[in-house]
């Protein structure tokens, strides 16, 4: 048995892709679940009934969050591994800064890309100590690097990416005195519903980011080693 991973954002895209290879791997799966409308997960869980749990999780909502972990403690003590994978892309008012910005899509941003991971790390915590591994997974971005920036818009969802980037880098400070190992990784450009409908104009499939994002997950785990890499295991600048 290879251990407990909790995903975040598992009802489609690379959330469920994510799913899908650590359950193929082996691993004892407890999905977050946002969309009640979406039937690809319940459908995994039907083919792997006693591998796959499926958890009520708005990581946007606190009460949410702590209720997700009363319920995961209901099946376990401990996880090997937590990957924040949920996050969104509100791309109508992404322009440059000649252009209309609506503030409120990119507070709602960074209540989810940022604040969201924060609150699931704290309250799943105890069981990441508890575990084996101990590792902290967030997927983030490279629209989340200032030493590589390239953009002249997407204002909100780049800077929702940094502070994403800046807490795994003080969670990371924290925690290897625990032996805790804390990663941010750029997944690619893939094919996923961040904006809420399929991109069908970007590179990378989801189970091909997945398998990487595995991949560099298992072989990063020194508390002294890279921490920002993307899904083929080259590291990025911050």
């Amino acid at each position: 048995m290879k251990g407990n991973v909790f995903i975040t954002g598992a009802d489609r895209g690379l959330g469920f892709a994510l799913a899908k290879k650590f359950l193929k791997e082996g691993y004892t799966v407890y999905a977050g679940s946002y969309l009640t409308d979406w039937h690809e997960l319940p459908g995994l869980k039907q083919e792997n009934p006693d591998k796959l749990h499926i958890i009520n999780l708005d990581i946007s909502d606190d009460e949410s969050v702590l209720q997700a972990a009363e319920t995961l403690g209901k099946h376990t003590d401990k996880l090997d591994i937590l990957i924040n994978n949920a996050g969104i892309f509100l791309f109508k008012y992404s322009g440059t800064i000649f252009e209309e910005q609506n503030y409120d899509d990119m507070i709602r941003m960074y209540n989810v890309n940022a604040l969201g991971p924060m609150r699931v790390t704290k309250a799943l915590l105890p069981f990441i100590l508890r575990g084996d591994k101990k590792i902290i997974a967030c997927v983030s971005s490279e629209a989340g690097s200032v030493g590589a920036c390239w953009r002249v818009k997407d204002y909100g969802y780049s800077m929702s990416k940094s502070a994403l980037n800046m807490q795994c880098a003080i969670l990371q400070n924290h925690m290897k005195e625990y032996g805790v190992k804390v990663l941010a990784l750029h997944p690619g450009w893939v094919r996923s519903y961040m904006s809420g409908v399929l991109n069908t104009e970007a590179e990378v499939e989801a189970d091909d980011s997945a398998a990487g994002l595995y991949k560099v997950i298992h072989e990063n785990t020194d508390i002294n080693g890279p921490m920002y890499l993307d899904y083929q295991g080259k590291s990025l600048p911050w």
